[in-house]
């Protein structure tokens, strides 16, 4: 199927809805027009965890919605630093691919069309390929981490969970802010963000809003090999919504965004305690203290190139039929990545990778969606979604500068197109009794072709996949206060093709069944306290680890056992003070896992590359216990209102390696915010510090044959902000 002729077929359910939509007449949600936040201030928090908007605390799934407030105070800028709030949440990345974690369910796969098994969604369109998931939180309504397999209404990817960034739509009453901060960290480093977002109505019917972002960060990790800094980054993001709301019981929205980024975030790879086998030989330079590196200027002149932009367009459309509200939603994204790396993380020139990744996704859902009063309320769809990507590569590898540099070029293609149909119902037994059950069918197909050194291996490689998942569910509220819910699920992830390999075999598809058990409640007026316990069986496991030629291996990790439970605890005890609190075990231990890829440390650097069992060992990215502690106080003052407020986040060692060799140490990090709100609300001071211990954590650390590199967060931050809102 041409992609050119998709694009119109797909828009054509939502374009062919507005001649409907004079006869009908619903309000718009409340919710959805303001923007609402998730702060326990707020009374109820509405969120949209199954597919229609319902209570955080009725709702039978664990769910974290936090507010832009939240996000601000506890220093998250984007999608992989929500960990600092929700609980068993890993905000994985390997320079620009995205790879999340929830209860030790993630992906670390690197291959074009490889995506996350931790869903990512924005305003309820899937982001497909895991490059084009790097999302900086511009202006949103609230951020909702779901925990647990999602396999019926979200269906495909989502075994381990996903999250949802809600962003406001327009609104025809006109308002606006603009936001500017400057902040300070290591070696003179000066950051710059610039912010602003304004909506208004344009007609009666029609709406319009802008978010736009210019983020400036200079480097910060010293360069020993050629002096100055790296660690640069400069961001642009425009996104705009254009709302056509032709009568009460109908809503159009349409979403255009772009983001282009570029940044050195693989030039500030260091090795892992020294571990480089670059450090053999003679005028080796190897860093040994935090945000350091010594990578050589390769031929692109710079120390390690972490650069994409992507372009997405979405439609919505949503039509009340009188009990039944027909949704839409149709989108387009298109992303390219541009990525250098040194492999060695040295000035000896050993490895390198230099990659560019072109995806393009397509996707269409119908929806219907019950909206009567009975006890049976229901959601319908159909699903489809369509990527096409190549990933060229070069890969440099030897084991001796005297030997000459051979490259290997890699030129892959893959596609994907995936078929669902889903249905989900929630019968109320009686007044505080009810059953949910629910079910998908997925129907995907993969091709792939590779090309190695000009040679064509092979064309259309294609291999199909179908299943079956569902979802049980039994919830019991106990009090108005109360409430109490198991659920059994299922989820999948469909088999993929190794883009760095010469093989045309695809790995088989990983799959996990989950029992949870929650309980929600609001004990006293002021406390809400939520508790979720789990147990899943996760086989056929998709993992990636590096070859002994530097290129990446992919196989299935046969089976894990999960489990473990999470706190959530918000708390507002007296006026203008809030609380909050999340602690996660998770115990995620590989069941059956026989011949891992393996790297082990030699004598002087570098690693030898083996199999072995990893039956027994901890998950990759999956910390055993996590704290986060969070407050905000607010008082008068000076005729307006000021505020203080903090974040702890607390993790106990977390590992890189199937033979959990390669560890992060337990580590906490720590921000801080003071400021002033004037009288009418329309202007903030803020002075904020981020990693406010200067905690050395790493962000990545990546064994293979030439050693093991880490990249370490950002060090700390201090800086101020101002807001104007109009």
């Amino acid at each position: 199927m041409k992609m050119k002729f998709f694009a119109s077929a797909a828009l054509m359910p939502i374009m062919l809805l507005p001649a409907a939509a004079y006869a009908q007449g619903t309000t718009t949600n409340p919710a959805q027009e303001t923007g609402q936040q998730a702060d326990p201030s707020d009374g109820e928090i509405i969120v949209t965890a199954t597919r229609r908007e319902e209570s955080l605390q009725k709702v039978p799934v664990a769910v974290t919605a936090v507010s832009s407030q939240t996000l601000t105070t506890a220093g998250v800028e984007n999608v992989r630093s929500l960990n600092l709030v929700a609980p068993g949440y890993n905000g994985g990345r390997n320079q620009n691919v995205m790879q999340p974690s929830i209860r030790g369910v993630g992906s670390n796969g690197t291959s074009v069309g490889d995506e996350s098994n931790v869903a990512v969604y924005v305003d309820g369109i899937y982001q497909g390929d895991p490059y084009s998931t790097q999302i900086d939180l511009v202006e949103v309504s609230r951020v909702e981490v779901l925990r647990g397999p999602q396999g019926t209404v979200f269906g495909r990817n989502a075994t381990g969970g996903l999250v949802n960034v809600v962003t406001p739509d327009p609104q025809f009453s006109a308002r606006g802010r603009f936001k500017a901060s400057g902040s300070r960290t290591r070696e003179s480093a000066n950051n710059f963000d610039i912010s602003g977002y304004v909506t208004s109505g344009l007609t009666d019917t029609i709406a319009a809003d802008v978010a736009v972002l210019y983020r400036n960060q200079d480097g910060y990790s010293v360069n020993l090999f050629n002096g100055g800094t790296v660690g640069d980054r400069e961001t642009i993001s425009v996104r705009s919504k254009l709302l056509f709301q032709p009568s009460d019981k109908a809503k159009f929205v349409l979403t255009v965004g772009y983001v282009d980024t570029h940044e050195e975030t693989a030039g500030l790879a260091q090795p892992f305690k020294g571990n480089s086998l670059g450090a053999l030989y003679a005028g080796a330079i190897v860093p040994n203290k935090p945000w350091q590196t010594s990578s050589y200027v390769n031929a692109t002149g710079t120390a390690g190139l972490s650069d994409y932009n992507r372009l997405d367009i979405a439609l919505k459309g949503e039509l009340d039929l009188g009990g039944v509200i027909l949704e839409s939603s149709s989108s387009f994204m298109r992303t390219r990545v541009h990525q250098n790396a040194d492999s060695d993380a040295t000035n000896i020139v050993l490895g390198e990778t230099d990659m560019r990744v072109r995806p393009e996704t397509l996707t269409q859902e119908l929806r219907l969606i019950s909206d009567t009063s009975g006890p049976l309320s229901w959601t319908a769809g159909l699903y489809y979604y369509e990527l096409k990507g190549e990933q060229p590569l070069t890969l440099i590898n030897r084991q001796d500068p005297a030997l000459p540099i051979v490259p290997i070029r890699f030129e892959p293609k893959v596609s994907t197109a995936s078929y669902s149909a889903y249905a989900e119902g929630t019968y109320e037994v009686l007044p505080q009794l009810s059953i949910t059950l629910g079910g998908r069918f997925t129907t995907e197909t993969r091709k792939f072709s590779q090309r190695i050194n000009g040679a064509q291996l092979f064309t259309d490689a294609e291999k199909k996949f179908d299943k079956f998942t569902y979802r049980v569910s039994v919830q019991y509220e106990a009090t108005p206060d109360l409430n109490i819910y198991g659920t059994y699920g299922t989820g999948f992830k469909s088999g993929v093709f190794n883009t760095f390999s010469p093989s045309n075999v695809a790995v088989n598809p990983e799959t996990i069944s989950a029992f949870e058990f929650g309980v929600k409640s609001e004990p006293l007026p002021w406390l809400r306290a939520n508790l979720a316990a789990f147990h899943s069986s996760y086989d056929d496991m998709q993992v990636t680890a590096r070859a002994a030629n530097n290129s990446f291996v992919l196989q299935n990790a046969a089976k894990a056992k999960i489990y473990g439970g999470e706190l959530e605890l918000t708390a507002d005890p007296i006026t203008g003070l809030n609380l909050r609190a999340a602690l996660a075990y998770t115990h995620a231990k590989y069941d059956s896992f026989p011949n891992a890829q393996a790297f082990i440390p030699r004598l002087g650097g570098g690693n030898t590359v083996t199999s072995v069992n990893a039956s027994g060992n901890q998950l990759i990215r999956t910390p055993e216990f996590t704290l986060s502690l969070g407050g905000r106080y607010s008082f008068d003052a000076f005729d307006g209102e000021a505020f203080l407020g903090g974040s702890l986040f607390h993790s106990s060692p977390v590992y890189y390696d199937f033979l959990n060799t390669f560890r992060q140490d337990s580590y906490e990090l720590v921000s801080a915010e003071i400021g002033w709100t004037s009288p009418n609300d329309d202007l903030t001071f803020r002075i904020f510090a981020k990693n406010l211990t200067n905690a050395a954590v790493a962000q990545q650390i990546s064994p293979g044959p030439l050693g093991a590199y880490v990249i370490y967060e950002r060090p700390r931050e201090v800086g101020a902000s101002v807001e104007i809102r109009f």
